[in-house]
């Protein structure tokens, strides 16, 4: 990272994959392309990561090609002017993760995997959880993605003073 002083701890970056409303997974096609797509994921522990989709589509050709994946999250994302120097900038903080992608088989994570999704985005529901599994399980894939190293995090982000925040 060019910017050291900007850089984060693995837990700061955990926490803005785990906050960011979507979160972009890139992968590899077949023919050595790459291809990124938004995603809506739910994290299980600081290694696990879940989302949902169709039975079939690129996502999962590209994840039978090549596992690995990278994950990119922004979050607190603010265009500003700098308060010592007057420069346009962006207030922000990321992170980023390389894991391993494979499809859940096992019916019993699958429900917990999309309970912990439906949990996230639509705590307010519950109550149709059960009913909407027993309609949508047998065509709905899931898929985990095991973090494979430590996520990286960065921020920049001026205090109150128009300073900074290093580390």
């Amino acid at each position: 990272m060019r910017r050291s002083t900007r850089e984060m701890s693995a837990s700061f970056a955990l926490e803005v994959l785990s906050k960011s409303p979507y979160v972009t997974m890139s992968m590899t096609r077949p023919d050595g392309t790459p291809y990124a797509v938004p995603l809506s994921l739910a994290q299980a522990d600081e290694q696990t990561f879940y989302f949902h989709c169709a039975k079939e589509g690129e996502k999962l050709d590209c994840i039978a090609y090549n596992p690995i994946v990278c994950l990119s999250a922004v979050s607190r994302c603010k265009p500003t002017v700098g308060p010592k120097d007057n420069s346009f900038t962006l207030e922000f903080r990321s992170a980023i993760a390389i894991g391993r992608a494979e499809i859940v088989e096992d019916d019993a994570e699958k429900v917990k995997a999309l309970k912990l999704i439906c949990q996230r985005f639509l705590p307010h529901h519950m109550d149709a959880f059960d009913e909407a599994i027993k309609q949508s399980l047998s065509h709905t894939a899931v898929v985990r993605i095991t973090l494979t190293e430590p996520p990286i995090g960065k921020r920049k982000e001026y205090d109150e003073h128009g300073e900074e925040k290093l580390n």
